[in-house]
């Protein structure tokens, strides 16, 4: 028997699970920061919603915890790396709540296109606002969607429902699988001034916070209606307040918002804004089904059993040699991913050396997690990996050859007119990037990365660093690819920060410089 402390309520059916496992179930709702540091000492498991913060400092103090449970998708509120350290299980409901958020994004997109709360709350003044609140029909709409995970997807299928066009902006969904949804994808810019009605369901990244502020909106069709039932900050409320004040966007309708819980929002004082709690995931339904999967997530993880919707899988599945490989897998995969814009209709992950002796199947669910990690809706794992890969239209294959030429281990992503190759170096196994395209270069990933292709002549390097240097961006690691017929035609540059559009503008337009490619997801 564990002792399970649960801090927010989650549905009565799975904690009688949990007790009829023989567990002792622990209920301390509205527990302070402070007091949670005591109450975890002795506890095996811990279950949250989204009010309670899980920690370093909560882990630390919990020495005897083998599982957090999340009760939703979301993990912002659980220091997932510091359980990772500390060797405990992190494991979260993942489906629990999909079908709740495509239902109140609808629900917002028909409230948004007829003005229902503004007509509800004049009527009830006394006001009787008939033509105040004309609103407008969503058959033959354009529906723009940013993300086409599970929610994305449930949204598209409603909204075909009410007659609407579907377009999709989302680089890690096939064109074939698109096309099999009857959906179009678009690049951003085009769904921006395409759409009628905008709807967000993305996973809150440094690359889609304020997605939609200033610059996006001077982008967008005049007129659109602008949803979002993901996550705050995806949007700047701000600029979108400014954008809906001057009538460039006609309405926004918001579940999310920067700063949770919240009652000021420049969004609030406009009319044309529709807003709610965050009440995506707030039905009886959503939260049984959290309760109930949470629940029999943590009781497979308290008997040692295989836990499907773990979020951090040890490594301990792996071989002693594959093991030290799985970061630099889940790097690889994060480079490529940026690298080729997207997923490409096949990846070939190629193994070469000592690894192509092992099973290396936990190594290429590695390469997937880090490849879809920061961009899905949801969490990734190891186990959820090839389920996105098959969802997306993407075909991965496993080649295994234990001749390297030139490394004791090589692992090479390959596909969409993109490559990159890893290794290990060192007696630390220090990750190195030793291939790209077609060019051998020799560089450490690193979080902040510019690909620059060149004419092979004299003066382009110092040309590149010096644009780095007058914008104030320190270079903080720089190799030169060699073709294979010896041309020093690429150049790989590691820099403190990231480096703005326009500095990348900057280089693309000097002399000699080909293409820019920023890779900024290792």
């Amino acid at each position: 028997m564990a002792r399970v402390l649960v801090t927010e309520k989650i549905a009565e059916g799975g904690l009688d699970a949990l007790r009829a496992a023989g567990h002792e179930v622990d209920v301390a709702t509205g527990v302070s920061p402070d007091d949670l540091l005591d109450a975890v000492v002795d506890a095996a498991a811990l279950i949250v919603r989204s009010a309670t913060t899980v920690t370093a400092d909560v882990l630390e103090a919990g020495t005897e915890l083998v599982v957090v449970g999340r009760a939703g998708i979301g993990l912002d509120n659980v220091d997932v790396e510091a359980a990772t350290r500390r060797g405990v299980m992190v494991v979260n409901a993942p489906q629990s709540n999909v079908l709740s958020a495509a239902e109140h994004t609808l629900a917002l997109l028909l409230a948004q296109a007829r003005n229902v709360p503004q007509a509800h709350a004049a009527l009830t003044a006394g006001r009787w606002e008939r033509a105040r609140w004309e609103g407008v029909e969503l058959a033959d709409k354009t529906l723009g969607i940013v993300g086409l995970g599970r929610i994305g997807k449930l949204v598209a299928q409603r909204a075909s429902a009410f007659g609407m066009r579907i377009i999709a902006h989302d680089p890690f969904v096939a064109p074939e699988r698109a096309r099999q949804l009857n959906i179009e994808l678009v690049d951003l810019d085009a769904l921006a001034a395409t759409a009628d009605f905008l709807t967000l369901h993305v996973a809150k990244t440094p690359d889609t916070v304020g997605l939609v502020g200033k610059d996006f909106l001077a982008k967008v069709k005049p007129g659109i209606r602008i949803i979002n039932v993901s996550r705050g900050g995806v949007i700047d409320e701000a600029a979108l307040a400014e954008a809906v004040a001057d009538g460039r966007v006609a309405g926004a309708a918001l579940d999310v918002f920067e700063a949770e819980p919240t009652t000021d929002s420049p969004l609030f004082d406009l009319p044309q804004v529709v807003v709610t709690p965050h009440l995506g995931a707030s039905t009886r339904e959503a939260q049984d089904k959290a309760g109930d999967t949470i629940a029999e997530q943590v009781a497979l993880a308290l008997a040692g059993e295989f836990v499907p919707f773990a979020v951090n899988v040890s490594a301990a599945e792996a071989s002693e040699t594959v093991r030290p490989f799985l970061p630099l897998g889940e790097r690889l995969g994060r480079l490529y991913g940026a690298l080729n814009g997207g997923t490409p209709d096949v990846l070939t992950v190629e193994y070469q050396g000592q690894l192509a002796d092992y099973d290396t199947r936990i190594l290429t669910l590695s390469v997937l997690k880090g490849l879809f990690g920061s961009v899905t809706d949801e969490p990734v794992s190891y186990v959820n990996a090839p389920q996105l890969a098959a969802e997306r239209g993407l075909e991965v294959r496993d080649t295994s050859t234990t001749t390297a030429r030139a490394y004791v281990n090589l692992i090479t992503l390959a596909g969409g007119g993109h490559s990159i190759a890893g290794t290990l170096v060192g007696l630390n196994g220090e990750p190195r990037i030793v291939g790209l395209d077609d060019h051998t270069v020799d560089v450490p990933p690193a979080r902040n990365m510019l690909v620059v292709r060149n004419d092979d002549r004299p003066g382009v390097i110092g040309r590149v660093g010096t644009i780095l240097g007058d914008a104030g961006i320190n270079i903080a690691d720089m190799d030169v690819g060699q073709s294979p017929e010896g041309a020093s035609a690429l150049m790989v540059v590691s820099t403190t920060e990231p480096v703005p559009s326009t500095v990348q503008d900057q280089l693309r337009g000097a002399e000699g410089i080909l293409s820019v490619h920023l890779i900024s997801r290792a």
